[in-house]
């Protein structure tokens, strides 16, 4: 089952016009770096960081440095900034994951922020073998583009034509890739509206949705949003349990039947 589109929108301005928020963000994620370190530690398998549209590398580094320390080895796109999506994107991205695999002996879990996210959940579908875990984070995967503000940009580079997506294989996004995944989302998203990053739990039996305080910009750097991300990259292969949302957490992470109401 997918998301009703029919009432699909972008998010409120008001949402829009304070995205500058990230800057606190940013600021808290510095300033709780060293308690950051005391998250639930990795088990060294590979995670690769996809950025979100128009951004590189640059973006996931405080991540993946983050990640580093919690005994990870990540592993950036090392393919530019996210603007183009082409036949030759994809197979670089494809290409990309078949050499961590290679590389590492492992498979790998990948995060994805905004399009990042797209593109990591995709990619899981097309090397379900390869891939441990998908973490999504504020990302459009609804086929319906009118979720996000950046469309028009999107579509001025890339072509408003379906085509863009249909000639490769980045088809029926909506759909969940066959190994666990988790949409991580912010109800005050400025780029891409919430309901349009809802994954139904009917999915795939290890699909989740996790609502976090946020902006868009933010969610890379947030250190809400770290504790999720380390809570779902510690789990032992095979061993996938939903985010639990238990003392303290009840506090700050949204209820996921909101998520689950709106995507019936």
């Amino acid at each position: 089952m997918k998301l009703n589109n029919a009432a699909a929108r972008p998010p409120a301005m008001i949402w829009t016009l304070s995205e500058c928020r990230a800057m606190f963000e940013y600021g808290m994620f510095g300033l709780l770096r060293s308690q950051l370190r005391n998250l639930p530690k990795g088990d060294g398998h590979p995670v690769l960081t996809l950025p979100g549209f128009m951004a590189g590398d640059r973006s996931t580094k405080p991540m993946r440095n983050l990640l580093n320390d919690l005994g990870y080895q990540t592993f950036g796109w090392g393919l530019g900034q996210n603007v183009r999506f082409s036949n030759r994107r994809e197979r670089q991205m494809v290409d990309l994951v078949d050499r961590i695999y290679d590389q590492t002996g492992e498979k790998l879990s990948m995060v994805g922020w905004s399009l990042g996210g797209v593109f990591a959940r995709e990619l899981a579908k097309i090397r379900p073998d390869k891939v441990r875990m998908v973490i999504s984070m504020g990302s459009p995967i609804s086929n319906d583009r009118r979720f996000s503000s950046a469309r028009n940009l999107y579509e001025s580079i890339n072509g408003r034509s379906e085509k863009t997506i249909a000639r490769a294989r980045f088809q029926q996004l909506h759909r969940a890739p066959p190994v666990p995944t988790t949409s991580i989302m912010t109800k005050t998203d400025g780029i891409v509206a919430w309901k349009g990053s809802i994954q139904h739990p009917c999915a795939h039996p290890h699909t989740e949705n996790i609502i976090v305080p946020a902006s868009h910009i933010g969610l890379g750097v947030n250190p809400i949003v770290m504790v999720a991300l380390a809570d779902r990259l510690a789990q032992p292969a095979g061993e996938w349990a939903p985010f639990t949302r238990a003392g303290w957490r009840e506090l700050v992470f949204g209820d996921p039947e909101l998520t689950n109401a709106a995507a019936a």
